[in-house]
């Protein structure tokens, strides 16, 4: 069975609940991990509370998650550590990380800390319907991806 891991921390409602209705329907284990309880409309998933330290929920999953698994993280350097262990991962936005998308925005987030540190600063943007609609056909190309290794 495939399991589907969400570092569920600063994970959208609306991703959420995508997430445990495709697992469902598609016969998927639903793993969500944070530092606190965080829900969804079905109850169909598990939910890993891990203490408040700095990096537990990405160490519980780089610990857990296996070959042949899904993790959903933002965190570039939780995602260099699992496509060490050949797992698959993709972030909210629908990019499905490679190690040379990770060193490009590895470099680039450390110069943007630096332009910050000088008084330069970017704006953020929120999560929006086109960032959702590319993650959906993403995440449902890589649980088919995987449906066809086992």
């Amino acid at each position: 069975m495939i399991r589907v891991w969400l570092d569920a921390d600063s994970a959208p409602v609306i991703l959420r609940d995508y997430i445990v209705n495709y697992c469902v329907k598609n016969d998927c284990e639903v793993i969500f991990v944070a530092n606190r309880s965080v829900s969804a409309k079905k109850s169909d998933f598990k939910m890993i509370v891990c203490e408040a330290k700095k990096d537990s929920a990405d160490n519980y999953i780089f610990e857990n998650a296996s070959s042949g698994d899904l993790v959903i993280t933002k965190d570039l350097t939780l995602a260099n550590r699992l496509l060490g262990k050949e797992i698959l991962v993709i972030n909210d936005k629908g990019v499905v990380y490679s190690k040379s998308y990770i060193e490009t925005h590895l470099a680039e987030r450390e110069m943007n800390m630096d332009l910050s540190a000088l008084g330069f600063g970017s704006s953020k943007s929120g999560y929006s319907e086109l960032s959702f609609k590319k993650f959906r056909k993403n995440f449902e190309n890589c649980i088919e991806k995987l449906k066809l290794s086992y």
